[in-house]
């Protein structure tokens, strides 16, 4: 806990930094008005969602865990409303790896869960408000809270997520193999010398 609670800290510091590096794209670029016109998508390996002007100079590469109480204090107070504030005035694009470590960890299939449905949601166009959602409404992590009830009942909070198809995709599990990919990357980012560029994990 200790070592995650020092990691939560420093990435908060360092997306500080690097959304105060950022600069606007384009002074011909108009900001977006709300979050949920921010551009989002897949990235070409098919294990990082990734959000903002794809033009934008500066990149913040996220690795997190639905269920992880650090991921959810940087998200809700410790950089993230600074962070999608840069991505709306186009200084900053992010890119998320999610993982799912802590269903290894302290049992049960919440984190998997959770990442299903956000990747379901990416596929409707609602990766950002729904993220957004999950973390303010995040269960404790000793609790399996993310149940497939749970998450669509917060789906039905973002107005045009909830439907047949998406609401199978949470229910079957049908993004079950964009987990292990994302976790996988996300072990690679935690062994020795893997460090290519910075990388941000508040886990």
């Amino acid at each position: 806990m200790a070592r995650r609670g020092r990691w939560a800290v420093v990435c908060a510091a360092a997306v500080l930094v690097l959304v105060g590096c950022g600069q606007r794209q384009s002074q011909y670029s108009p900001d977006f008005a709300t979050a949920r016109d921010l551009p989002e998508g897949l990235s070409a390996d098919g294990t990082t969602i990734t959000v903002g002007d794809p033009h934008t100079p500066v990149t913040v590469h996220l690795y997190e865990d639905p269920r992880c109480p650090y991921c959810e204090e940087l998200e809700t107070t410790g950089g993230g409303p600074q962070l999608q504030e840069a991505m709306l005035q186009r200084s900053v694009r992010t890119e998320y790896t999610l993982a799912s470590f802590l269903d290894g960890r302290v049992g049960g299939t919440g984190s998997k869960k959770a990442v299903n449905a956000l990747r379901a949601a990416l596929e409707e166009g609602k990766f950002v408000e729904y993220h957004e959602l999950l973390y303010d409404n995040e269960p404790d992590e000793s609790v399996d809270g993310y149940t497939d009830a749970y998450l669509l009942e917060l789906a039905g909070r973002v107005k045009g997520l909830r439907g047949l198809e998406s609401d199978a995709a949470v229910r079957s599990m049908k993004y079950r193999s964009f987990v292990p990919f994302a976790q996988l990357l996300r072990d690679i980012h935690d062994s020795p010398g893997e460090w290519q560029d910075t990388k941000l994990s508040p886990t």
